[in-house]
């Protein structure tokens, strides 16, 4: 069976490089070893928004007499909210299926071992390929903290699914993932503690709003523990240090969530021995790896581990294989946190700048002027702030309040296209919104 394009992975690279090239007119085999969809459909990205937006609805219920609404006995049902959200992710893995279908791509469902750049085998057959794009993704990392191996700790998997809340939950990790579970579990009511070997919480987000976020949720009950290392686990007992001085939390479960690394074994990549780059595979503008015709997209490139990033990729990949020159752009790249309130940004941070010794002005306004947002959150704070060049371009954005993860494409789109403030303050917003906040901080 010989195909133009073979590629291995399902997720949101290989699914996107797939519906491109099929609706070009090649002909496309996908590769999945698992479901459709890949860990952001099935067990990350969506999953969680659908449980995340469980419990806004649950807190704004019990919040409603803040909007002069009585709601006596409000409740929730973690089965239930784990059923929607499986039925959720059923429904979109088939949405994702029929697209591929409607557009002639062939599915091979089972465990893809490349042979070499114009082979793959699957299932006792052979195919053949002119150009393969690997697309595996990346994988949950388990660092190596003495006893972990002994306790039945949570992955974000076990998270997921679990339908009976912990009395209290210890969190190892207070990145995107740790803190989005955090919000969710302090929502329903978990003691939730967070460690965190930084001094701050969401790494390389805006350290300034990272901190109003944390002081948000410290309000909460959640307690943090900044600048902290985990020295063990005994069953529900997390050692933790600092300075010299180690202590003891309780959990009565522990969740890792310390990051993910790129998914490099398992599918005969040693037999390609492309290039590296840190722990995945080394990539030029157009996705193509050091050999010709093998293209590698999304998290296995170990840059941007992030599911927009791996369309984008996936997109500049299938343009280059069809004779297009579109290099692919970082410099605009969004980062969300579906917390509530979310924190959103985009472009550079003021540390990324100060570090670089980059002279930037700062632009930087509370949501509160806005009086959609004012209308909507009732005693809710947040901030928009805006990063200008000394020629006025926008060069990053960060913003603290729902519903940011819907506004920040905005900023992204001046950052990438170079506007400079003048420019955007030009374009009409509708009134009332909350996007309109990002013409006030201009001015």
């Amino acid at each position: 069976m010989k195909y133009q394009v073979a590629i291995i992975g399902g997720g949101p690279a290989g699914y996107t490089a797939a519906e491109a090239a099929g609706k070009a007119g090649l002909s496309v085999v996908l590769f999945e070893k698992q479901s459709l969809g890949g860990v952001c459909l099935n067990e990350g990205c969506i999953p969680t928004k659908t449980l995340l937006y469980s419990a806004k609805t649950y807190d704004g219920a019990r919040h409603a007499a803040k909007y002069a609404v009585s709601v006596p006995e409000v409740s929730f049902d973690l089965p239930k909210i784990i059923a929607r959200k499986q039925k959720v992710v059923r429904k979109l893995v088939l949405g994702v299926k029929g697209k591929l279908t409607a557009h002639g791509v062939t599915i091979v469902s089972g465990e893809a071992t490349v042979t070499d750049k114009n082979h793959v085998e699957c299932g006792g057959e052979t195919y053949e390929c002119e150009n393969l794009l690997l697309c595996t993704g990346s994988e949950t990392f388990v660092p190596a903290i003495p006893g972990i191996d002994k306790v039945p700790y949570w992955t974000h998997r076990d998270a997921l699914d679990n339908k009976e809340l912990p009395a209290s939950l210890a969190i190892i990790g207070g990145g995107v993932i740790g803190m989005e579970f955090a919000s969710f579990f302090n929502s329903l009511g978990v003691e939730v503690h967070v460690v965190e070997m930084l001094d701050k919480i969401l790494g390389p987000m805006d350290r300034e709003l990272s901190e109003m976020l944390q002081a948000e949720y410290a309000k909460r009950g959640i307690k943090f523990y900044l600048s902290h290392k985990v020295t063990g686990v005994h069953g529900t007992e997390v050692s933790v240090e600092k300075d010299g001085e180690t202590f003891t939390l309780h959990g009565d479960k522990v969740l890792l969530s310390v990051g993910r690394r790129p998914v490099t074994k398992g599918f005969g990549l040693e037999t390609l021995a492309p290039e590296t780059f840190r722990n995945g595979v080394k990539v030029n503008e157009y996705m193509q790896t050091s050999l010709p015709n093998v293209y590698a997209c999304g998290d296995i490139t170990a840059f941007s581990l992030l599911a927009h990033t791996a369309v984008s990729e996936a997109e500049v990949a299938v343009d280059h294989l069809l004779g297009k020159s579109r290099p692919m752009s970082y410099k605009a790249i969004p980062g969300v946190v579906y917390t509530n309130p979310e924190i959103a940004g985009v472009g550079k941070t003021e540390e990324e700048l100060q570090a670089e010794g980059i002279s930037y002005t700062v632009k930087k306004i509370p949501m509160a002027f806005s009086g959609r947002f004012v209308a909507e959150n009732e005693m809710g704070n947040g901030v928009c702030k805006l990063i200008l060049s000394e020629d006025e371009t926008l060069i990053g954005a960060h913003m603290l309040g729902n519903p940011a993860s819907e506004l920040i494409v905005i900023a992204g789109i001046a950052i990438e296209k170079g506007m400079k403030s003048d420019e955007l303050k030009s374009f009409v917003f509708p009134h009332p919104t909350v996007g309109e906040i990002i013409k006030e901080a201009l001015y």
